[in-house]
């Protein structure tokens, strides 16, 4: 049985979970920095989990099926999620870095591409960091059942990135998330905030973070120093944040309430990642996959 929105949000381990999960997601970023910023704002997630989940519904029988410009930007657009322009740039610079080429066989229009073997090694990594996440909640197997058979992610993935994508809470997170998460590289700082949770003291209004060294983190992330402390100003001046040395700012504290939408926006997804596997292993057991 999978969990519930509510479940999630409300389970005692959660934030160790999440905390778990940045965790995981910002040592991806240290072994691959340019394939991990392809997640690192909203916008770049809900195009490349759109962009994977057309790929795999590939259907050799339906004409335009799989990933097409065409296909991806009916879907973006549809959602309002960025312009017909933005998706032709991001598959652009995907074929640029080689995270995508073309289908093998003779080009056909709308032509259509494939993730290179580093795209789905990136993707498998991610669905299993999410899987190990939502098994610190309750001991479950999902990280080892998807390690055992790999195949499961083809059927789980989709399902999941649709999931997500028509939920209006999930394309639009909260203000105080959204205002890093909707910036480039934001979900990066955000990782990297929720990596360094006091959990000893998370029960309080004020979670202490300890030291944070915006002109490394800046530098680490290849991002502005100058765009980061405008982040973190404004963060700060809606009282999602702050520090406990004002006049230095080096020790950082986050809010209960900014830490409680984060952790409800979060469920979401993991709702949906949890869900969709555990669909896929009851399809896989049947041996069909609609």
């Amino acid at each position: 049985m999978s969990f519930s929105i509510e479940q999630l949000a409300r389970h005692p381990k959660f934030v160790p979970s999440l905390r778990f999960l940045s965790e995981a997601l910002r040592n991806r970023y240290d072994s691959g920095p340019r394939i991990a910023r392809m997640l690192a704002s909203h916008q770049r997630w809900l195009l490349t989990q759109t962009a994977y989940a057309l790929h795999l519904e590939y259907d050799s029988a339906v004409p335009g099926s799989g990933l097409t410009v065409v296909a991806l930007r009916d879907v973006i657009t549809h959602h309002r999620i960025a312009s017909r322009n933005t998706v032709l740039s991001f598959i652009e610079e995907l074929l640029t870095y080689r995270f995508l080429e073309l289908a093998p066989g003779p080009v056909r229009r709308p032509r259509r591409y494939v993730p290179t073997e580093v795209s789905y090694t990136a993707m498998f990594g991610w669905y299993l960091a999410n899987l190990a996440a939502i098994d610190l909640l309750d001991g479950g197997g999902r990280a080892a059942a998807l390690v055992a058979s790999p195949m499961l992610m083809d059927l789980a993935q989709p399902r999941m990135a649709r999931n997500c994508l028509a939920t209006d809470v999930w394309r639009d997170p909260p203000e105080c998330v959204g205002l890093f998460l909707w910036t480039e590289a934001g979900g990066l700082v955000v990782d990297h905030i929720m990596s360094k949770l006091d959990l000893a003291g998370e029960g309080g209004d004020r979670i202490d973070i300890g030291r944070f060294d915006a002109r490394a983190l800046a530098t680490h992330f290849m991002i502005s120093r100058t765009h980061l402390q405008r982040l973190l100003r404004k963060s700060a001046e809606r009282g999602d944040i702050g520090w406990h040395d004002e006049a230095r700012k080096t020790r950082m504290w986050v809010s209960r309430d900014f830490l409680d939408q984060y952790c409800g926006w979060q469920a979401i997804k993991l709702a949906a990642v949890d869900e969709a596997f555990s669909w896929a292993q009851s399809n896989e057991d049947r041996g069909d996959p609609n």
